[in-house]
């Protein structure tokens, strides 16, 4: 199983396809699921990778560190281990879990099962961006924008009404 987890993630060129994985390592992990999730890129302070409101159905990624992040990625691997890292984060928030430090437990656990610890998702889930990334303190503290981004097809589970 893990490494078919490590080949689809290297694989995997969208979000949706990279939230699929962090569904399956949850539902695998933790024997829970959810669906009907959205994803929205805004920009945000820099020191929030995304945010999850409770009771609501999205997901928020910071547009500009993930922005940051695509200049100073060595390769496609790092990018897709940090969306999986942001978006397990929040979709374990989405499920009920609110407690940070929790969380970040939860993350590193799942992230152990499903990679292991020789992989850079795992390094990415359980140290500071910044230390990995000095380079990203660069960017400054940012800001609060107005502007959205919804990405499209991101949930491929989510239940699609006809009114």
């Amino acid at each position: 199983m893990m490494g078919e987890f490590k080949k689809k993630l290297g694989e995997a060129s969208t979000f949706g396809e990279i939230f699929e994985l962090v569904k399956k390592a949850v539902k695998k992990t933790l024997g829970v699921h959810r669906a009907g999730l959205e994803l929205v890129l805004m920009e945000l302070p820099n020191n929030i990778g995304a945010m999850h409101e409770v009771g609501s159905n999205m997901i928020v990624m910071n547009e500009a560190l993930l922005e940051a992040f695509l200049q100073v990625a060595r390769n496609k691997i790092e990018v897709n281990s940090y969306v999986f890292v942001i978006l397990l984060h929040e979709y374990l928030h989405s499920l009920g879990y609110i407690d940070e430090e929790e969380v970040r437990v939860l993350v590193k656990r799942i992230v152990t099962e499903v990679l292991g610890e020789d992989h850079i998702t795992y390094h990415l889930a359980t140290n500071s961006l910044f230390e990995l990334y000095p380079e990203l303190q660069m960017i400054g503290p940012g800001r609060i924008g107005r502007d959205t981004k919804i990405i499209r097809g991101f949930d491929r589970e989510s239940t699609h009404y006809i009114c």
